[in-house]
């Protein structure tokens, strides 16, 4: 279908694609993965002929169309959300005009010959093209994709112009889907997608019939849609017939290999070299080192790519003790102007929480976390910090709003305390800004630059509420791991929003919902979260009227000391809550078990569903260890109520 042929491009000194050779074929989903900046955007335009590379050939068949996201998609503002996704269907008059173009054509044709072959195929693809585009049909599935992305049936009918960017990329991601393009080429489609549709773009995506190449930062997700992997390394494009889970473990035993291999010639040539040296030294043996020497210089040589290892290291500094009762909100309502976002939130967080916020867009995440962050004020009602609370607060735009026309030094200096200021450097360096990369400007950062500067200014000071807006934004995989591993090693207190399931995966230990002006608290990680609220068919139910789980008031959280004076029925709950912490100790350890038996089998490694099987043990071994920690801190916390 796509054929590339020894593709080079050169970005001022360095080659980002060196001799790429490539072939994309219908039906695949292809993840093309790589650190930030190593050319994949770039890959992706040089497939959809938008950019032209200094060397080598992009072919594509003949009747092939494709159709390309990124974020910097133009959108029809005046136009409703149904009518811009209707209408970006252009091709209907073209094919018409095409297949009526053909039947002339094939009363005289020889459809036996070649030309006729050809003729009679073109004909088939077309008309097959067209009822996937029928108005019916279009208007039926724009509509059935749209609410997969989260609209509303009354939002349909409002204009786009009214919804903010990320619901706009939505409106262009369905313009995208709804066109059944041979070929979809998708730069980070999760971006501004909640994980609700998330899943629900997995299960279209692995539907879908022809082929698709994407690019994303998203674990999980690729491992649920894609089963080939192209990475590019050092200019280089290497590929494997697998998820992103497997491709990690072939790519790690395809290096391991060719360095043996490497090794080994090396030593071979310098053995060869050894000997050559002491034949050259005797007249009688000139003429055989000459001729070892050629054969020498014939030998196709081994070379190792030089990999980018580098990674951030990032540690949080130990937090200082914070009171019991870190927040609390009573009653909050927030509004903007006649739109009500947050109504009547109880909420109360305690000292050493782990909590994950999660829900639709649009449904008061960033919202409730700005007013935690004191960045927002309520509309009504009462929140206060607890005492000695120290916050460190990493926005959702955070990267984005820092002064362009500062360094990337002068921006920690201007946030520094006094005691820090020798060490910035130090700082930076953990950060992977080195010698002269503190001297850039802000303005000529990438996304994932700025991110790490913004990292860095919220870790200059000690702090015990640790509250993340989307953290993981603009980060790349290795970069996603190193935070992740710093924020599970920090002892303070944490909030977190974040639509990245491999990132919240063991993360935190409850789970707040929120959906309909209403908080529902689950006791778990996300994988707990997703399994108890169904999320692949939790729309349908919706639907149908089937009842969801059963809520727990968030402002019915209780904090446990011997001086707050738990009356009987208050205690008799706290028991229960221990019983059932227990019980899902129990199940999750009888999970394991089934999962290292089904692990220890022959031939587990060649099973199709063998990356799901890891993902899910690694995520069930994450929230034993999650849940055997909160039922000791419960433990502990009703043995001193009852001593």
């Amino acid at each position: 279908m796509v054929y590339l042929n020894g593709v080079s491009v050169i970005y001022g000194e360095r080659w980002l694609l060196d001799n790429a050779t490539l072939q994309l074929k219908n039906r695949e989903k292809i993840g093309l993965v790589g650190r930030n900046g190593v050319g994949k955007s770039t890959l992706l335009k040089i497939i959809a002929r938008e950019i032209t590379p200094v060397q080598g050939s992009v072919n594509i068949d003949s009747g092939v169309s494709f159709g390309v996201l990124n974020q910097d998609l133009p959108v029809e503002m005046d136009s409703t959300v149904s009518e811009a996704v209707i209408s970006s269907v252009v091709e209907l008059t073209e094919l018409n005009e095409a297949i009526a173009a053909i039947e002339l054509q094939m009363p005289t044709a020889d459809l036996h010959s070649p030309e006729g072959e050809k003729l009679f195929d073109t004909y088939s693809h077309l008309t097959e093209r067209l009822g996937f585009l029928s108005p019916e049909v279009i208007k039926a599935e724009s509509e059935k994709i749209l609410k997969g992305l989260g609209f509303k049936q009354e939002e349909l009918d409002q204009p786009v112009k009214e919804f903010s960017g990320g619901w706009q990329m939505r409106v262009q991601l369905a313009k995208l889907l709804v066109q059944h393009h041979d070929l979809l080429l998708l730069d980070e489609p999760t971006n501004h997608l909640d994980i609700e549709s998330i899943i629900w773009l997995e299960d279209f995506i692995r539907q879908y019939s022809g082929c698709i190449v994407i690019v994303s930062h998203d674990k999980t997700f690729l491992d649920n849609t894609t089963n080939r992997t192209i990475e590019i390394e050092s200019g280089k494009v290497y590929e494997y017939k697998a998820g992103y889970s497997k491709f990690l473990i072939l790519r790690d035993e395809r290096r391991t290999k060719l360095e043996a291999t490497y090794q080994n010639q090396q030593k071979a040539i310098q053995e060869k070299e050894k000997t050559i040296n002491r034949f050259m030294a005797k007249a009688t043996k000139t003429s055989m080192a000459q001729s070892m020497q050629k054969q020498l210089n014939k030998m196709e040589r081994i070379e190792l790519d030089e990999v980018d290892s580098s990674v951030m290291r990032i540690s949080f500094q130990p937090s200082p003790r914070s009171g019991e009762v870190v927040a609390e909100m009573d009653h909050v309502n927030k509004n903007y102007g006649p739109k009500h976002v947050l109504e009547n939130v109880n909420l109360k967080i305690i000292r050493g929480e782990r909590i994950a916020f999660v829900g639709q867009n649009g449904q008061g995440k960033s919202t409730l976390i700005k007013i935690l962050a004191k960045q927002h004020d309520a509309t009504s009602g009462d929140f206060q910090l607890g005492y000695n609370v120290a916050m460190g607060y990493y926005a959702q735009n955070q990267a984005d709003e820092m002064d362009p026309s500062l360094t990337v030094l002068q921006t920690l200096e201007f946030q520094c305390p006094p005691e820090m200021r020798t060490r910035l450097r130090s700082i930076l360096g953990a950060f992977l800004f080195r010698d002269e990369d503190v001297d850039k400007k802000i303005s000529v950062l990438s996304g994932g630059e700025r991110a790490r500067v913004a990292l860095a200014a919220m870790m200059l000071r000690p702090i015990n509420l640790l509250i993340l807006d989307e953290p993981t934004n603009h980060l790349d995989m290795l970069s996603k791991d190193v935070l992740k591993n710093a924020i599970m090693q920090y002892d303070g207190t944490l909030v977190v929003v974040s639509h990245d399931r491999d990132f919240l995966a063991g993360l935190t230990s409850k789970v707040y919902e929120l959906h309909d002006h209403v908080i529902d608290s689950y006791l778990g990680d996300i994988n707990y979260f997703l399994d108890k609220r169904d999320y692949n068919h939790l729309r349908e139910l919706d639907t149908k009227g089937k009842k969801s789980e059963k809520k727990l008031e968030v402002n019915t959280v209780i904090p446990i000391s011997r001086n707050d004076g738990l009356n009987p029925d208050q205690i008799k709950k706290f028991k229960k809550e221990l019983d059932l912490c227990e019980k899902r100790i129990f199940e999750i350890e009888v999970k394991c078990k089934s999962l290292e038996e089904i692990m220890s089998e022959e031939g587990f490694y060649e099973r199709a569903d063998m990356n799901k099987l890891l993902s899910e043990y690694e995520n069930e071994k994450s929230l034993l260890k999650e849940t055997n920690i909160k039922w000791e801190q419960l433990a502990t916390q009703l043995d001193e109520i009852q001593a």
